[in-house]
């Protein structure tokens, strides 16, 4: 059984794993309209990659007795200034996901939960 702090904290992951996806997709659309195909493949991979992380929380969560509170997904940007400005907002996008990542895993040793812990090793060496 997932405690409530560790449960609050997936579920906060699982919506930024969310949030993730639909600015990689946002990417790829405003890569295709540059006609940067590969930019905009590229970034669709990216979109379905954050929707399995998505899914692997959603699951652990269920799995281990949670409950699942999906919220709203906040809103990408859908333009950027230049085509390297989209790609350092996507990389700080990994940077904010590794740390959040890596917060839970501290959170995961304080109190202690093992089975969390094993989980998100899978996460933490994917990042």
């Amino acid at each position: 059984m997932l405690s409530k702090e560790m449960q609050t904290a997936l579920n906060t992951q699982i919506n930024q794993e969310m949030y993730s996806a639909y600015l990689y997709l946002a990417m790829a659309a405003f890569f295709a309209g540059k006609n940067l195909d590969g930019f905009s493949h590229w970034m669709r991979l990216q979109f379905n990659e954050e929707l399995v992380h998505a899914g692997k929380l959603f699951d652990y969560v269920i799995d281990r007795d949670g409950e699942v509170d999906l919220k709203s997904i906040a809103a990408p940007e859908k333009r950027w200034k230049s085509i390297l400005a989209a790609c350092e907002a996507a990389y700080d996008a990994e940077v904010n996901n590794t740390a959040q990542i890596n917060a839970i895993m501290d959170l995961a040793a304080s109190i202690p939960d093992h089975a969390t812990r094993v989980m998100l090793q899978w996460f933490i060496e994917e990042q």
